[in-house]
C-alpha cells in the first residue's frame, strides 16, 4: 500500500491506498444530466499511463511520427500535453486538501469538471495538487497531478493479488443493468420512479473497448459471438461494422473455469485481472485475445440472476413482505456500446492503419455530431447510453 504526499512540503494527502487497474470507464462521459457514482472503490488508486488533462494540442499541431510514438495511430480531436502518470482516487480518500476558490473549470454544468487544471490544493502549503471532478455525467474522482505529488510505500502492507480461481470463487460480477439517477433528483422512501433502469455505463464502456479489438481481430470477415447476453451486447454492432459474405470468425468466452480447446475458436473474450490489469493468458496462441473487465467477463461467463429492486418505504396495511425482492426491470432500449471509448481504443491499435479498419473509423466520424441514442449507429450509443434523444456533446479530446 502507498500514501501520496505533497511534492512541495511532504504533507500526507491520502489515506493508505492499494493499486488496481485503471477502469475502462475512467474517462467516460455518460448521457446528459445523469448522476454517476464515485469512480474508484475506497482504499484504491489507479494510474493513467498516458498524458491527460490540459494543456491540449489539436491534431494539426501534432506530427504523425510524434502521435505514433505516443501510441496514437489515427487522427483524434486533440492530444494532451500534460504529464503522464496521473493518479485517480476516490475523493473521500483525500486528506489535508482544500478546493481552490474560482477554479471550477470551463465546461462545467452542475459541478466541477477539472477542465482548467488543478482545482484542489495542499492545505499545508497551498500547492495545487489535484483535480476534483464531480460534474453531472462524469464519474466522481480526484485526479492527483503527477508533478505535484509523490508516492510513498507503507511498510508491512505488501499483499499478493488474488489468483484467477480465487477471483471466480469470490464472484464479484458486474450486473449488466442498474438504476441511474438524474442530477438533482429528490428521492424519498419508495420513490424508485426517480431512477431510470438502464444498461450499466460500465458495460457500455467495456463493450466500446472490446468492440475496437473485435474488428481488428476479424481480418475483415464477419464475427460471431455466443448466443444470449454476449450476442445482445456485441452482435448487432459487429453485423453493422463488418462485411457480410466471407466465412465468419468465431469468438467465444475463455478464461478461468472456461477452457477452450485449441483450434476451436478464432477470437477469445478473456478477462483482465482487476488488480494487475493483465489479461488471462489462453492456451491457444493462434487465437486473438480480446480483453474485458473482470466483472463484465464474469457475468457473461457465469450469468447470475437479474439484480433485485430494493424495497423501500412502508407497505400497505394487510400486505406481507415476501422473502425476495422483485427482479429488476430490463432497460427499454437495445444495448449501445460507448462510441467515444470505441474510438479512443481503436486509434491506439496499430491495426487501425489498415484501410478497411480506417474506413470504419472514418464512417463513425462522419456521424458527428453523434446520433440520438434511439438510433445509435452500428449499436454504438450517442455520447453515452444515458443521453436523451437529440442530445449532442462536442468532439472528445484524445
Amino acid at each position: 500500500m502507498f500514501v501520496f504526499v505533497c511534492a512541495g512540503c511532504g504533507a500526507e494527502l491520502t489515506i493508505p491506498l492499494s493499486q488496481v487497474a485503471l477502469p475502462a470507464h475512467a474517462h467516460q462521459e455518460y448521457g446528459n444530466g445523469t448522476q454517476l457514482p464515485v469512480l474508484m472503490e475506497s482504499g484504491t488508486f489507479a494510474v493513467e499511463p498516458e498524458p491527460w488533462g490540459p494543456p491540449w494540442r489539436t491534431w494539426a499541431e501534432v506530427s504523425p511520427d510524434e502521435a505514433a510514438a505516443r501510441g496514437v495511430h489515427a487522427p483524434v480531436h486533440a492530444l494532451s500535453d500534460g504529464a503522464p502518470g496521473a493518479t485517480v482516487i476516490a475523493p473521500g480518500d483525500a486528506r489535508g486538501t482544500v478546493l481552490i476558490p474560482g477554479h471550477r473549470g470551463g465546461g462545467h454544468c452542475c459541478g466541477l469538471d477539472g477542465a482548467a487544471g488543478p482545482n484542489v490544493a495542499c492545505a499545508a502549503c497551498a500547492l495545487p495538487v489535484a483535480s476534483r471532478i464531480d460534474d453531472c455525467s462524469r464519474w466522481q474522482a480526484l485526479w492527483l497531478a503527477p508533478t505535484a505529488v509523490r508516492r510513498l510505500r507503507v511498510d508491512g502492507t505488501d499483499s499478493v493479488p488474488l489468483s484467477w480461481a480465487e477471483l471466480v470463487a469470490e464472484g464479484s460480477g458486474r450486473p449488466p443493468f442498474e438504476p441511474i439517477a438524474a442530477w438533482g433528483s429528490r428521492l424519498g422512501a419508495g420513490h424508485w420512479s426517480h431512477y431510470r433502469w438502464s444498461w450499466s455505463p460500465q458495460w457500455e464502456a467495456a463493450a466500446g473497448q472490446a468492440l475496437a479489438h473485435l474488428p481488428a481481430a476479424s481480418q475483415g470477415r464477419p464475427v460471431t459471438v455466443p448466443d444470449g447476453l454476449a450476442a445482445e451486447v456485441f452482435q448487432r454492432a459487429l453485423d453493422a461494422l463488418l462485411p457480410t459474405g466471407p466465412p465468419a470468425r468465431r469468438a467465444v468466452l475463455a478464461g478461468p473455469g472456461r477452457p477452450v480447446p485449441v483450434g476451436t475458436a478464432d477470437i477469445l473474450l478473456v478477462p483482465l485481472h482487476p488488480r494487475t490489469g493483465e489479461a488471462w493468458a489462453p492456451d491457444d496462441p493462434a487465437a486473438y485475445p480480446v480483453p474485458l473487465p473482470f466483472g463484465v467477463w464474469l457475468w457473461l461467463a457465469f450469468p447470475a440472476a437479474d439484480p433485485p429492486v430494493p424495497l423501500a418505504g412502508r407497505l400497505p396495511d394487510g400486505v406481507l413482505r415476501d422473502d425476495f425482492d422483485p427482479p429488476a426491470p430490463r432497460p427499454r432500449h437495445l444495448f449501445r456500446a460507448d462510441p467515444d471509448i470505441f474510438r479512443r481504443t481503436l486509434v491506439r491499435l496499430p491495426d487501425v492503419r489498415r484501410p478497411w479498419l480506417r474506413e470504419i473509423l472514418d464512417d463513425l466520424r462522419s456521424t458527428t455530431p453523434a446520433p440520438a441514442p434511439s438510433s445509435g449507429v452500428s449499436g454504438l450509443g450517442g455520447g453515452g447510453g444515458g443521453g436523451g434523444a437529440g442530445w449532442r456533446r462536442p468532439p472528445r479530446r484524445g
